[in-house]
């Protein structure tokens, strides 16, 4: 009990909490992931030759300065970062190069290795300065509408250049060749995180129900009718180049957010409806896509009428002879497959040499790289920030799904490359890039709950 006129001292303040920053975690798994990598490149040498490739520490040189820069570059400007995106990245990437490697051990004519990581290279650099340039995520919702003006200009530009393989996706200018597309869904993502962040409350709260006894509510078309013409303009443009995976993404992006934005299952629902109709509507009014839609339900038509297995049918037979746990790194042949062997069917490569015991490896690697993109946008607090983060590690994810269901025969293949371990240097740029936006956020994220970060 406390006598009358006795001073209580009062409690003292709480001392600030220190979160961990875990850039010594983030190096050690860099060292792994690049031990690992180099390890590959010896063994698909030894498999190959009997001998440790001459290249092999130049390699593993190049590979190791790229990741070093990248770390300090996340040290220096992003030092909350999530510690597991950049050496997973950096894992893939030195695991596609190894798969890259082997191939054109079989190509003598057709090395593509080297170009590869110069690609990389530019990726890295690109990441980099998107650390270090970008210090706050929140920046981008400025440039909603810009970032769509220039999406819809690099769609639109394939059009005018020559079809390689049935579809108008390359821009090809004195030997050198990109893919606008890969560039277009980050700034895609970028316009559809900002617009639907703007405005969520009326796409949420304001429209008309569709049946009296449901619970989808359509929102007014003055708020609605924009993002959706701007989405059926860049599907309607991807359609006309033949370019049905990339259509595919976008649409899938389109439905994720906008159910993130609202809260409303139906949109799930509304959004199958709509793919299933589409999907039967372009395969059974598209040859290019009638195509891969016969071959898919049909793998070893080909080889029933004598004409020898198609590219699918290799797939399968390459998935089939790697059984449980591979025939190990650079004793496949998967390069039976032929000229996509590189691209498309790389996973085929993987599941041959690898098994399934390395596919679920890399799978893992892809599902843990999507699941710290989302942790990171639950954990902001600004909208655009959070849908962001779950829009670009979606489109990561819709990727994966869209290519691993074509090579293995559960969807009709459509022409995508597996981010960082498909041949592709517009692709593997641009995952550098989605990476970057990722540890960004990511360290935005954490930072609001230290007490000692800066404001």
């Amino acid at each position: 009990m406390i006598e009358a006129g006795t001073t209580v001292a009062a409690d003292p303040p709480p001392s600030a909490v220190r979160l961990p920053r875990r850039r010594g975690v983030e190096f050690s798994l860099i060292v792994v992931a690049v031990l690992l990598s180099v390890y590959g490149y010896c063994a698909v040498g030894l498999a190959q030759h009997g001998t440790v490739p001459p290249g092999a520490a130049g390699y593993g040189a190049g590979l190791g300065v790229l990741a070093l820069l990248a770390h300090v570059a996340v040290r220096l400007r992003a030092p909350y970062a999530d510690p597991v995106l950049l050496p997973i990245a950096v894992l893939l990437n030195g695991l596609g190069l190894v798969l890259i490697y082997r191939l054109d051990l079989e190509t003598p004519r057709d090395q593509a290795a080297t170009t590869q990581l110069v690609w990389s290279t530019l990726g890295v650099a690109f990441f980099t300065a998107a650390v270090v340039v970008l210090r706050d995520h929140r920046v981008l919702q400025r440039y909603t509408y810009v970032c769509v003006v220039a999406a819809l200009a690099l769609l639109t530009l394939p059009i005018f250049f020559p079809s390689v393989n049935g579809a108008r996706i390359w821009i090809r200018v004195a030997g050198f060749s990109f893919q606008p597309g890969e560039f277009a869904k980050v700034l895609l993502a970028v316009f559809f995180a900002g617009y639907l962040a703007a405005n969520r409350h009326a796409l949420a709260y304001s429209g008309r129900q569709v049946w009296r006894f449901t619970r989808l509510q359509l929102p007014t078309g003055r708020v609605l009718g924009p993002i959706v013409a701007i989405w059926l303009l860049s599907v309607g443009v991807l359609v006309l180049e033949r370019d049905l995976g990339t259509s595919l993404l976008f649409f899938g992006l389109f439905v994720i957010l906008l159910y993130v934005a609202t809260g409303r299952t139906g949109w799930i629902a509304v959004g199958l409806l709509l793919a299933v109709v589409g999907a039967v509507a372009v395969g059974r009014l598209e040859p290019h896509v009638h195509s891969r839609v016969e071959d898919w339900l049909h793998p070893f038509a080909s080889i029933d009428a004598g004409q020898g297995p198609n590219q699918l049918a290799q797939s399968l037979f390459a998935f089939a002879a790697g059984g449980v746990t591979g025939t190990g790194l650079g004793l496949g042949h998967s390069i039976l497959i032929g000229f996509a062997a590189k691209s498309d069917f790389i996973l085929a490569t993987a599941g041959e040499e690898l098994g399934l015991v390395g596919l679920c490896g890399i799978f893992l690697l892809y599902a843990l790289l999507v699941e710290r993109g989302y942790r990171a946008g639950l954990a902001l607090r600004d909208p655009f920030g959070r849908l962001l983060a779950i829009g670009l590690a979606s489109i990561l994810a819709l990727q994966v799904f869209v290519i691993a269901g074509g090579v293995t025969g559960l969807i009709p293949l459509t022409g995508m490359a597996m981010p960082f371990l498909a041949q592709g240097g517009s692709s593997v740029v641009t995952n550098w890039i989605i990476v970057a936006l990722l540890i960004r956020i990511s360290d935005s994220a954490r930072s609001q709950y230290d007490g000692t970060a800066a404001p």
